[in-house]
């Protein structure tokens, strides 16, 4: 199947914290180095004519200023965490503009909670200035926004199913730390993956960095980049220089030209 050439930026690759962490001192949170500097994790997607965003992290707003987006067809979630939907009502200035409703995918844990966090949203009588969405509830069948195709991959999050995305030839899983075989599948011919890798020692919920090498390695995927990371991981430059070859730490502001 041929896809369509896609332009992935990292709008940031932190954990829920953020990096620095408040009120940290660590030698990660002082860094200099700028990518030591990790907003809540997200990226955006492009092709020639459809451009969408996975989750709106507290820091979406930011987010959109600093990488000049003027246009956004679509949000897709993950998952309900806060970290992944607490700037969702940011997208009213995309609507306020483009005078249309902002579409939103989600699974129906996550639409549970949206509506639950976003109430006014879903309002008989709306405040002025609320946001304008459709919100689109889905399960793990392939579809497409615009001309990018879209196949929804579910792993676990402990025991919360999380929605990550292959997007033709690439896929995005973050806060995940298992995922079954046959979702594996899924993966399987990408040619680039994006994987949460939190830190070193074994974490409940999230892949450390070794068991997020692992599944590269098995699944023989010939790219991968990792994200959602703390500053228990270590420094950038520091923790760039152990990876296998075909394999990088994600950082914010970073732009894959992907075909």
């Amino acid at each position: 199947m041929q896809y369509p050439p896609l332009k992935i930026t990292f709008l940031g690759t932190g954990t829920s914290t953020g990096v620095p962490m408040i009120a940290c001192r660590c030698e990660v949170c002082t860094s200099t180095d700028k990518k030591d500097k990790r907003l809540r994790s997200s990226i955006m997607v492009q092709s020639a004519t459809t451009t969408l965003v996975v989750d709106t992290t507290p820091d979406f707003r930011y987010q959109m200023l600093r990488e000049s987006v003027l246009n956004l067809d679509a949000v897709l979630f993950t998952h309900p965490h806060k970290d992944h939907i607490a700037g969702l009502d940011d997208v009213k200035a995309f609507s306020f503009f483009s005078g249309k409703a902002m579409e939103l995918y989600a699974n129906e844990l996550t639409e549970e909670s949206i509506k639950r966090e976003f109430y006014y949203i879903f309002a008989d009588k709306k405040y002025p200035g609320t946001p304008e969405i459709n919100l689109h509830r889905i399960g793990l069948t392939p579809f497409f926004i615009g001309d990018i195709p879209v196949t929804p991959i579910l792993v676990w999050h402990l025991k919360m199913p999380v929605y990550g995305y292959r997007f033709g030839n690439f896929t995005y899983i973050t806060d995940a730390n298992h995922i079954d075989p046959e979702e594996k599948q899924k993966i399987i011919g990408s040619q680039l993956l994006v994987l949460n890798a939190l830190r070193h020692k074994p974490h409940i919920s999230h892949f450390t960095l070794s068991e997020a090498i692992e599944i590269v390695q098995e699944l023989q995927i010939p790219s991968a980049y990792f994200t959602h990371t703390s500053h228990q991981l270590g420094k950038y430059a520091n923790v760039t220089k152990e990876l296998p070859a075909g394999m990088h730490m994600a950082y914010d502001g970073l732009v894959l030209d992907f075909i």
